[in-house]
């Protein structure tokens, strides 16, 4: 039941970023792109892990640790302007938003998806995505500025 260091570090960095928060949730997420999985942490106790699709390349999922500022049900897919709920949606049927530096929670997210085949790959262009159904278990336990810590 160890705290992961590089989040600890992170919360007390964001701590001032986060000021407009309510608190500093007991609850938080790391992301391992090395192995595709996500894990839910409350009071500093593993709760729940899943396997996820993280981005094609090293690069396109962000290192790092990012609030969450953006949770959406049924999200519209704007770029081909599909509607939230649509079965060819593919960020499913929740978003939740990150603020990645130069973003605003809008770019890189959380999601469902469409094609649960994608998930355990390397196969997105950034976002983390989940099956539909544990997604919105995530959705669930989640709120705005509960962090997220992403590593290799």
């Amino acid at each position: 039941m160890r705290v992961r260091s590089g989040l600890l570090a992170g919360m007390f960095a964001l701590t001032a970023t986060l000021s407009s928060y309510p608190t500093l949730s007991d609850s938080y997420i790391v992301v391992d792109k090395s192995e595709n999985s996500l894990t839910y942490y409350q009071h500093n106790v593993k709760v729940k892990s899943f396997s996820v699709a993280t981005g094609r390349t090293v690069q396109d999922t962000p290192n790092g640790v990012f609030p969450v500022v953006m949770l959406v049900k049924n999200p519209w897919y704007l770029k081909k302007n599909i509607p939230g709920g649509a079965p060819e949606n593919p960020l499913g049927v929740r978003w939740i938003g990150l603020e990645v530096p130069g973003t605003d929670g809008s770019i890189y997210g959380i999601h469902g998806t469409n094609d649960p085949s994608s998930i355990g790959k390397h196969a997105s262009s950034g976002c983390v995505r989940m099956k539909n159904e544990e997604v919105t278990w995530l959705y669930e336990h989640v709120h705005v500025g509960t962090l997220v810590e992403i590593v290799e």
